[in-house]
This record gives structure tokens, C-alpha cells and sequence, in this order.
């Protein structure tokens, strides 16, 4: 039997792992947690999620990151598989119950009868004698982060990623809330809505800025945020507007509570799970300390009684520079036997370590099997990390329509068609390009 190892049990190294077992190979798993953890896991789940319970929009005709939900799923993905089956309210986006979901990822891979897991933290495997598949993630340890940095002749590259707190439903004050999704999208329970007036928003943003922040160490201040995710209190410094045309923006939203007026600033709650007793303050990553937490959120009006079940935290994540240390399908050079996936690559987001990890397994288990085609999502991402960004300045990436090759398409009166038509011509392309590639697995 084909053997391989992979080292990291999230999200990308549980997709390799489903893509190796179902072809018949024997994979052992490598995973430190729960002995030792990190600072945002709290389990030894597989595919535990921290930061969000979101895969974001699972729009796949306008959006570049549901054009992945569809390649991937077309590709049997198990992270989408068990997304699917676990899903809660989100409006357009794909949400999901993070315990049942991290429960059915490690369910289905210990039901592989060639599946084992040894639980210690890894080293680089110097002399691997069979393939092997790093996918430790943003919050690789400090042993295999220094082993990587000392074999890639390269310095470990790291930013800052934020968690948002999550407070208990019932006590979310209803006379001041109300649920709406923005532009009424869905069935209209999928946001819990908390206005603040024009004094309360700038009170909060007063607070906002002084309230104490978690202290860093020497060797992490001059680590960058990633733009995607900055802590909430950040985005703050950049002007006292800033949040009204980000997380706190109120356009789409009318309050019942206030004759239907659009209200001056909103906090939008999703909910964290089926049940709906548990929402996640929606863009409110912060690296504000726990005491500070409770004081300045509760300065929300209907958040002045809230209980948290969470607050949120802070931690460092770590990369390599893909464009320099890896080849078109994600070998680390010079080292055949091993493969980098997810996260540590530099890719951004969920969705886009799932990928590489489900890239990283057919690479394994087809050598012969093409890259996929530029048009695609799963294309974009796989280029931009391995050959197509400029290692010199080379950060983490979300997957979007910049990284595909360009459409050219004009409208009868020949100007360049834009907008959410240009964007489905993008998806279109995709899923063709897509089906001639599965023509290889």
C-alpha cells in the first residue's frame, strides 16, 4: 500500500489526508494538539476554526471566493462536504456550527481503516521516505517555524490575525436590536443589527482607542497586520470614520426600533450556530485586552447586558515565501519528497488553505496530474503562491478575480464590460476550464 505522511491536522492537511485515503493511500497524521496547543485552538479537532465560523459568500456566479466553494465541491472536497452538512444562517455567505463541523472532519478521516494519527509535536522531516505533507498552518510552533526558516535559506515572514469576541443571544437587549440582513438578502434572521447614534458611535470610538491593548513582545512589533483582518480598534486609528465604511457601516439596514430610519452606525451579530444562542460580532477581530473587551462592547446599547462565551484574542501567523521555496506544485525545492500546504504557503482565508490542502493531496497522489487551468480558482490561487507574485514583496492573499488572467469584453457600444456581468464571464470561464481539468483525476 502507497504511504504518506502529513504533518498538521486543519484544514488543508485534513483535505490532503481525504484526497490520499480515498485513493487507496495509508496516511498517518501528525498533530500536536491537544497536547500542546496553540493560542487560538481550544481542541484536538480536526479543521478546529478559530477566527470565524464563515467561508464567506457562496456566491459562485459574482464572487471569487464561492467560484472556489463550486470547484472545490466538484472536486469532492471533504472541507466543503462537511460545511455543507453543518451549515447555519448567513445570509448569502456559508456559515457553519464549528463544533459540528470540526467533529465530522475528524470522524470521517478516523473511519478510514488506513488512516492513523500520532499526536507530538513534528520536526522537519529531514530524510522523508515517503511523501510528506507540511500544512502546519498560521500557527506553526516555533520548532518546525525555525527548522523551515533554517532549510529554506529564508526568513520566516509572520503578521498579526485577530478573533472576534462571541456573545450568548439571550443576552442581546431586544428593545435596542433587531434581526435584518443587509439589503434584506435571506430569510431575515440571519443578522442580529445594533445601532449606535452619531454620539454613541463617536463615544465608542473614543473608548475604542484608548482602551488597553494586548502588549506584544520585542520580537513581534514590527509584524504586519494582514489587511483582510485587521483588529477592529486598528481600523480605528485610521481615521474616526473608518469603521462607518467597514464593519459599523449602516447602509441596507433600516430600524424598526426608529421608525425604519437608517440608524448612523450599526454592529451586525451572526449567528455562531444552528441553534442561534451564539453570534459572533461580525468584523470585531481585536487585540484589545479581556478587561477592555467587556468595558468598551458593552457601550453598545444592546450590548450593555451582554454575556460573552468568547472574547476575542490575537496571535501570530506564519508563512513562507511561496514565489522563492516552492515549486508549480507545491514542493518545497530541493526536497522532492515534501510538499507545503495551506496556510504556511501564503494563501489567506479558510476556503483558500482547504484548497492548496486539497491540491497538495492530488499532487501526492497523481504526480503526472496537470496544474489546473489559470481560469480557475483553485489555477489563481495555486500560481500566485508558487510562481506568479513577486517574492520580494510576496504577503498573504485571499482568493479574487485580480489573480485570474483577464477578460476582455466589451458591450455593443464598445466599452469594457463591468461589474457583476464581467464578473460572471471570470466564472463562467472557470467552470469550463474546470471540467476540461477533471478530465485528469
Amino acid at each position: 500500500m502507497k504511504k504518506a505522511t502529513i504533518i498538521g491536522a486543519g484544514l488543508a492537511g485534513s483535505e490532503a489526508a481525504y484526497q490520499l485515503l480515498k485513493r487507496g493511500f495509508q496516511v498517518r497524521m501528525i498533530e500536536m494538539r491537544p497536547v500542546k496547543s496553540t493560542p487560538a485552538h481550544t481542541t484536538g479537532l480536526f479543521g478546529e476554526l478559530v477566527c470565524s465560523n464563515s467561508l464567506r459568500s457562496d456566491d459562485a456566479e459574482t464572487n471569487a471566493v464561492g467560484l472556489m466553494h463550486r470547484e472545490m465541491r466538484r472536486c469532492d472536497s471533504l472541507i466543503m462536504k462537511c460545511a455543507d452538512a453543518t451549515t447555519v444562517p448567513a445570509g448569502g455567505a456559508l456559515a457553519v456550527n464549528r463544533t459540528d463541523f470540526a467533529t465530522r472532519i475528524t470522524e470521517t478521516l478516523h473511519s478510514f481503516p488506513g488512516f492513523s494519527l500520532d499526536i507530538c509535536e513534528a520536526a522537519f522531516p529531514t530524510n522523508p521516505t515517503e511523501p510528506t505533507i507540511i500544512a502546519t498552518g498560521p500557527l506553526t510552533s516555533d520548532k518546525m517555524a525555525e527548522q523551515l526558516q533554517a532549510v529554506t535559506q529564508t526568513e520566516s515572514l509572520h503578521f498579526f490575525d485577530a478573533i472576534a469576541p462571541i456573545v450568548y443571544t439571550d443576552t442581546v437587549d431586544m428593545s435596542k436590536a433587531w434581526y435584518q440582513s443587509r439589503y434584506d438578502k435571506g430569510d431575515g434572521t440571519d443578522y442580529l443589527n445594533c445601532a449606535l447614534s452619531k454620539q454613541e458611535y463617536n463615544d465608542f470610538i473614543d473608548a475604542l482607542l484608548d482602551g488597553e491593548k494586548v502588549q506584544f513582545h520585542d520580537w513581534e512589533k514590527e509584524t504586519a497586520y494582514f489587511e483582510g483582518c485587521l483588529p477592529v480598534e486598528v481600523m480605528a486609528e485610521r481615521g474616526r470614520q473608518t469603521l462607518l465604511f467597514g464593519p459599523m457601516k449602516p447602509v441596507g439596514l433600516s430600524n424598526p426600533h426608529e421608525d425604519g430610519r437608517r440608524p448612523f452606525a450599526v454592529v451586525q451579530l451572526r449567528k455562531e450556530n444552528k441553534q442561534g444562542t451564539l453570534m459572533n460580532l461580525v468584523g470585531f477581530q481585536t487585540k484589545l485586552t479581556y478587561g477592555a473587551q467587556k468595558q468598551v462592547f458593552r457601550m453598545i446599547p444592546a450590548l450593555a447586558q451582554a454575556e460573552f462565551a468568547r472574547l476575542g484574542g490575537i496571535h501570530r501567523n506564519t508563512f513562507v515565501c511561496g514565489p522563492k521555496v516552492l515549486d508549480a506544485k507545491l514542493e518545497l525545492k530541493g526536497h522532492p519528497l515534501i510538499r507545503l500546504a495551506g496556510q504556511l504557503t501564503g494563501c489567506e482565508g479558510y476556503i483558500e488553505s482547504a484548497s492548496i490542502g486539497l491540491l497538495a493531496g492530488l499532487f501526492t497522489a497523481l504526480p503526472d496530474l496537470p496544474i489546473p487551468p489559470a481560469e480557475t480558482a483553485l489555477g489563481a490561487m495555486l500560481r500566485h503562491i508558487t510562481v506568479e507574485a513577486e517574492a520580494e514583496t510576496f504577503q498573504p492573499m485571499n482568493i479574487n478575480f485580480g489573480l485570474f488572467p483577464e477578460v476582455y469584453a466589451f458591450d455593443e457600444r464598445g466599452k469594457k464590460i463591468k461589474g457583476s456581468d464581467r464578473k460572471k464571464l471570470y466564472t463562467h470561464r472557470a467552470e469550463q476550464a474546470l471540467t476540461d481539468w477533471l478530465h485528469h483525476i
